[in-house]
């Protein structure tokens, strides 16, 4: 059997976006579930789009997702250059679209921006204006298009492909696909600037780098049947396609950098874990035989099969990939977790707490937040009490409301100012003691100072861990403040 080889050909324009991340993901995948190889390469011939650092953004996430190339720019495996540019200044684009003109597969066209913009344009379905070439320059005489070339005038060279019959591919995913050719414009193969457009280049590339499996988004679905035909141009074997289905927002519009998660980077700086990214990520559009939503990267190379990728649109659902997340966090080593949540419990604690504090906070949060950004709403309070309703003492399981949990704030605040030892422990024997004396359910006391302690419905703590992290003086000075408020 031929040994299967991907690759992830990404244009250096920014960060990584979910898609493009899936698309990696899925090739890396395809090549390794199959013991295969997975390729990088860097496709930089549109020169207008290329941001500076963007290949950098490129090799970090691909790093960081634990999503390591065989071959590519820095570890070359007999296939290189890796990067279009420099695989331009072989020659290589410019001797296989002459090479297609000799076949009558494409031809010269010297038209000017004037003529152009005088042809007729039809819609595209996402209401792009698209110009539809009408072959002017295919009559061109041998003669002019020599003298046309030797006087120096900018062409591009255009795919010739014929107005009758249809062209088929086959998906892996959607089957047999036939189109009509009136349907399909004589794309640009070669630019005036003397770079290959970015689909000429993608076929070249993928034939003489060997690729196997082409795995990319179904947005060229609609391109395929151009590639085809130069497949079929050259004589070459056309590779295994697979089009994988749109990502769409919760509105079940295409996701946008304007969603606030769109790429990695994005989900990065709102406390995703990596992991949990990358394991959403390949639930968008594939699913397992069971029903086992928590993958490692290994696990999913063990478990993937490319037939069971979906044809449906998926759906970013932030809730399901905040879920997940919280999972990892739940499983995460504990001191992996201090050291990762450290700089948000820095923030947002505060500054006299020492290390033994924080860490024994962080074990209170760890399952109680799905990000790190949600420790703030989770600690807030130690750092300040915030202004709450007095209906918050009301409570129906603990029996309480505003005149009991006055008189219990009343009956322990003298009993917490004679005591020194605000240990959790010591201070939960303390309080049960005045429980078991008065004859009330624990919380029915501790509702209340919980309350006081906090301003709020929901903690990480209970209240006699709060009162040892609030510390006697600020712990005190709160209770009195309950007690005023019910006492209005």
């Amino acid at each position: 059997m031929e040994k299967i080889r991907t690759r992830y050909a990404p244009s250096p324009t920014g960060r990584m976006h979910v898609g493009n991340l899936r698309s990696a993901l899925y090739e890396f995948l395809v090549a390794k579930h199959a013991g295969g190889t997975f390729m990088l390469r860097i496709e930089d011939t549109d020169q207008e789009r290329y941001v500076e650092g963007a290949v950098d953004i490129i090799y970090r996430t691909m790093k960081e997702t634990g999503l390591v190339h065989d071959e590519g720019p820095d570890k070359d495996g007999g296939y290189g250059p890796y990067v279009q540019s420099e695989r331009m200044k072989t020659g290589i684009y410019m001797k296989y679209a002459k090479e297609l003109i000799e076949k009558g597969e494409a031809y010269y066209c010297f038209c000017d921006k004037e003529r152009l913009d005088s042809l007729k344009t039809t819609v595209d379905e996402d209401g792009k204006s698209i110009t539809i070439y009408d072959k002017h320059c295919l009559s061109l005489s041998k003669e002019e298009i020599e003298a046309n070339l030797a006087a120096g005038k900018p062409f591009v060279i255009r795919q010739n492909i014929p107005n009758e019959g249809t062209t088929t591919f086959h998906d892996e995913l959607y089957g047999d696909i036939t189109v009509d050719n009136s349907e399909l414009d004589d794309m640009i193969l070669i630019k005036s600037d003397g770079y290959p457009t970015y689909n000429f280049a993608n076929v070249v590339d993928d034939h003489t780098m060997n690729i196997t499996h082409v795995v990319r988004g179904n947005e060229y679905l609609s391109s395929s049947p151009k590639y085809v035909r130069l497949y079929d141009a050259f004589g070459w074997k056309v590779p295994v396609y697979i089009h994988l289905p749109l990502i769409t927002d919760e509105n079940h519009k295409k996701l946008s950098k304007r969603s606030g998660h769109a790429s990695f980077e994005d989900l990065v700086e709102q406390g995703f874990l990596t992991e949990a990214i990358v394991n959403y990520v390949a639930l968008l559009g594939w699913s397992p035989e069971d029903n086992n939503e928590i993958f490692s990267l290994s696990e999913l190379i063990e478990k993937f099969d490319y037939h069971r990728i979906n044809k449906s649109p998926s759906v970013f659902d932030i809730v399901k990939l905040r879920w997940m997340n919280g999972e990892y966090l739940k499983k995460m080593d504990d001191d992996k977790f201090y050291e990762m949540a450290k700089p948000y419990l820095d923030k947002s604690l505060p500054a006299d707490y020492d290390d033994a504090k924080k860490r024994k906070i962080a074990g209170m949060v760890k399952t109680r937040i799905e990000v790190f950004p949600d420790i703030d709403a989770q600690v807030d309070f130690l750092r300040e009490l915030p202004d709450y309703d007095i209906e918050m003492y009301s409570h129906k399981k603990m029996k309480t409301d505003a005149a009991s949990s006055l008189a219990v704030l009343k009956d322990v605040l003298p009993i917490l100012e004679s005591t020194d030892d605000y240990t959790n422990d010591a201070l939960y024997q303390t309080l049960l003691k005045y429980v078991e004396e008065k004859g009330y359910k624990n919380g029915y006391v501790m509702w209340p100072i919980r309350t006081a302690l906090s301003g709020k419905q929901m903690t990480p703590a209970g209240a006699t861990e709060i009162l040892e992290l609030l510390g006697k003086d600020e712990s005190l000075k709160r209770i009195k403040k309950g007690i005023e408020k019910l006492s209005l």
